[in-house]
């Protein structure tokens, strides 16, 4: 056995070997890696794309927080205005209805006042003319002498 025809044959067997596994067993691993590498930068993106999409997420309920506390506490103050006006309302009423119940008082009073002085006139001209009859000595006839009545009544005022 001649060394160089051992060494020839096994060198051809290897190339027979090599374009074997390079045109039937390489093709199939490397499309199996291309596919492993598609698939793992796919999961890369989409895990970059549900990170920016949780950061996203997260700004925009942060910012629905805040406007709905912006929300909250503008319905809040609005109640606080209403509230207020209604007691202002509320005063302003009461002290209109003071102001009627006063003036109403006051009116009576002076309707009382007239009243009674009215009287006392009346009373004072029946008892000038009792004590003008006493005076006199005679009956003062007081329905002739009306007109004499209400000139004393009148100054009197």
């Amino acid at each position: 056995m001649n060394i160089n025809l051992t060494l020839i044959g096994q060198m051809v067997a290897f190339i027979v070997f090599v374009a074997f596994c390079m045109k039937y067993v390489w093709p199939p691993i490397v499309a199996a890696m291309q596919e492993r590498a598609e698939k793992i930068a796919d999961g890369l993106a989409a895990a970059d794309r549900a990170s920016l999409d949780l950061e996203l997420a997260q700004k925009r309920a942060v910012e629905q927080m805040k406007e709905a506390k912006a929300e909250a506490a503008g319905i809040i103050d609005a109640a606080n205005k209403r509230a207020n006006a209604l007691i202002e309302e509320a005063k302003n009423a009461a002290s209109a209805e003071a102001e009627k119940v006063k003036a109403s008082a006051l009116a009576e009073i002076e309707q009382e006042k007239n009243r009674a002085k009215a009287e006392l006139r009346a009373e004072l001209a029946s008892l000038t003319f009792q004590g003008a009859e006493k005076v006199l000595g005679a009956a003062i006839d007081q329905s002739a002498h009306a007109d004499l009545v209400s000139k004393l009544t009148a100054e009197l005022h």
